[in-house]
């Protein structure tokens, strides 16, 4: 039975059932390929089945199902193509924020980037995966708002989307944690202390990170690819 869950901001019951798909598709656990029936969501949920028809179609408006007349709805697999041009973009957009973040930086800025590199590394400790990957996603919106350009990560958003199912494969254990980690250390201390060409160089490196990942998902996992 699905739960509602209290929020400032009311739900309806497409936006839940909407969170709940979306949520297992990009952790994966839906894979790319898995089938999807209407009827099998709305009973699982304890929902009609127009709520689960309208998320549907926001998933399917976001790439990450396809809806088929009279052929089951599928989980969609990854776009080699549109991997990298949402990384092209998201790239020129960061390094664009960067540079302006980095002529602004002051200590009380440090200072929030610090305590969330300490919330980093607790998770790491821990070995939560899954709250890391959230924790990712907080430190580069940080940097955007820090910076002085909040509205901006909502192209970052939209460039993520493809390739965030990608980013939970390679988050896959502690030694890529760390990776990632220590990547985001030297974003923190080149904004502080290093120049704008050292602060690109390490953002370059880091999002640079996935390449040799989807190369080998490719290879292991064709099946995942359209």
């Amino acid at each position: 039975m699905l739960e509602m869950k209290e929020n400032s901001v009311p739900r309806t019951t497409t936006d839940v059932v909407f969170e709940n798909l979306h949520n297992d598709i990009v952790s994966l656990a839906l894979l790319p390929g898995a089938k999807m029936s209407e009827a099998e969501v709305a009973a699982r949920m304890g929902v009609s089945r127009q709520p689960v028809r309208d998320a549907f179609n926001r998933l399917a408006h976001m790439d990450l199902l396809s809806i088929r007349p009279q052929r089951a709805t599928r989980v969609r697999g990854f776009s080699a193509e549109k991997i990298a041009n949402a990384r092209f973009v998201r790239l020129s957009i960061e390094l664009e924020v960067i540079r302006r973040a980095h002529s602004v930086w002051d200590d009380a800025k440090a200072a929030v980037l610090d305590r969330q590199l300490d919330i980093q590394r607790a998770a790491i400790d821990a070995g939560d995966i899954g709250e890391f990957h959230a924790l990712d996603y907080d430190f580069h919106k940080a940097i955007f708002d820090l910076g002085g350009h909040p509205l901006a990560f909502d192209m970052v958003v939209q460039c993520k989307q493809p390739v965030d199912r990608l980013c939970v494969l390679s988050l896959g254990d502690k030694d890529e944690l760390s990776h990632v980690f220590a990547d985001h250390e030297r974003i923190a201390n080149a904004l502080s202390r290093g120049s704008v060409e050292q602060l690109e160089d390490v953002t370059r490196q880091h999002l640079s990170r996935l390449d040799a990942t989807i190369r080998a998902i490719r290879e292991k996992h064709a099946e995942y690819f359209e």
